[in-house]
């Protein structure tokens, strides 16, 4: 039996990826480069488009455990991570064409994996089909799918940060380095004193945006809020979060500025650097006037200025049983980031679960949920007894994670390294379960 995947992201590559694996025949669909959304601009599969950084690399930080499961557990979304990786301090960041081109090839040359261009409009009525169109899924699939689940999607905003050349920067102003010494000089720093951080602030505050449509709704995602949104909660706002200067004084003087803005890597070749946490829904031209007016930026070339979306997703504990599939239509399974999870490496771990679960049931082989003790779990777990009349997606993270039964008091830094611990203890058993089926399958064949 054929599976159907309708794109070919993050999770409808590492999907169809995991039934291969199976050696199970996968028909693969991607609408680009015939149709592209409002956010793509690359005819390569599994294109990242907000950012290259998929976040904390260490254990400290549950999406550094969620990458470790991935990558004991064969993930291609991770050997293509590690394969491009560019310097980002403690985080694990990519090359991003580097990225999309490996993953690109590795689908294409998969003898179990036929990789059809053409966009599908409609959902298909019968067989196995994962659904991992991503956030940006088109009007007439979201309509369909809202129908399906019985009820309307919900959505919030989703804001793209802007990449500047390399060679644009003043360094006589900027300078390298990453917070506290922590990963020698990983980022370009710009600093602003006082003044000049009023001045910006007040500017983002007074630029004309990007209006969202009348029907809509403006919810943003709280871990992706537009940098003018940010602004507008107090004058002192960005000065602690985005532009928070701790740990990064000016060798100029030797002090710490009143604000930082981080610019961090974005290719192997280090040509292109982000503006750390500066999503934006500002218009083109404000985006220009503006952040040339950050120092070192003044003379600024923008390789891509910031944008914004919908995201949409589906109520996730309504709509979905413990395998990831529609509960009104069982042969449809969800993958990625409209299943309601958030994130890079959440929407791979997503596709990857959806794969296995797929073909578990192709082969006759009962694929189990992986135990809530781990990231994979504890991230299925929440979409499965999140509170259906409040839920959002989110970011895998330790509190999603069953509590530790301890017997003494740790620190929290402790205990998040212990939850990790347990973790990768307890991934074995499931993926031995996994790997029993899929000799099974192939000795079968």
């Amino acid at each position: 039996m054929q599976v159907t995947i309708i794109g070919a992201g993050l999770a409808g590559c590492e999907a169809a990826w995991q039934l291969a694996n199976f050696g199970l025949d996968v028909k693969l669909y991607e609408m680009k480069p015939l149709r592209f959304s409002a956010a793509h601009q690359s005819e390569q599969l599994a294109e990242l488009v907000c950012s290259n950084s998929l976040r904390g690399a260490g254990m400290n930080n549950a999406v550094g455990c969620l990458k470790e499961e991935l990558r004991r557990c064969g993930s291609l979304f991770i050997e293509a991570a590690d394969a491009t990786e560019v310097p980002a301090g403690g985080a694990l960041a990519v090359d991003r064409e580097e990225f999309s081109r490996y993953i690109s090839a590795k689908i294409e040359a998969a003898p179990q994996i036929e990789l059809i261009r053409q966009e599908i409009v409609e959902l298909p009525t019968s067989g196995p089909t994962i659904l991992a169109t991503g956030p940006l899924t088109s009007e007439a699939l979201s309509q369909q799918l809202a129908q399906l689940i019985g009820a309307e999607h919900l959505y919030f905003y989703d804001a793209i940060a802007p990449i500047v050349e390399a060679d644009s920067i003043d360094f006589d102003i900027a300078w390298r380095a990453s917070r506290y010494d922590k990963g020698g000089d990983d980022y370009i720093n710009c600093p602003l004193n006082r003044e000049q951080y009023d001045n910006f602030v007040a500017a983002l505050l007074e630029a004309d945006k990007v209006a969202g449509r009348e029907f809509e709704k403006l919810i943003h995602f709280e871990g992706c809020m537009p940098i003018e949104e940010i602004a507008a909660r107090g004058a002192q706002t960005l000065s602690f979060g985005p532009m928070k200067p701790v740990g990064l004084p000016d060798p100029r003087t030797g002090h710490i500025p009143h604000a930082v803005i981080q610019l961090r890597q974005d290719n192997r070749h280090a040509s292109l650097y982000n503006l750390v946490g500066f999503q934006t829904r500002m218009t083109y031209p404000e985006q220009q006037r503006i952040f040339r007016t950050i120092p070192g930026l003044e003379s600024a070339r923008f390789e891509r200025l910031g944008s914004m979306h919908r995201n949409t997703f589906i109520n996730a504990p309504n709509s979905l049983n413990s395998r990831l599939q529609l509960n009104n239509a069982p042969h449809i399974t969800l993958a990625g980031q409209i299943s309601g999870v958030e994130g890079y490496v959440e929407s791979a771990a997503a596709g990857l679960l959806a794969g296995l679960f797929v073909a578990g049931e192709i082969s006759g082989h009962e694929i189990p949920a992986p135990e809530p003790v781990t990231a994979l779990g504890a991230l299925l777990n929440h979409l499965q007894t999140a509170d259906a009349d409040n839920f959002q997606p989110m970011n895998v993270n330790y509190g999603l994670f069953p509590p530790l039964v301890l017997e003494r008091k740790m620190k929290r830094a402790d205990r998040r390294l212990a939850m990790a611990e347990r973790a990768l203890a307890a991934l074995p058993d499931w993926w031995q379960k996994i790997e029993a089926a899929r000799i099974s399958t192939s000795e079968q064949k």
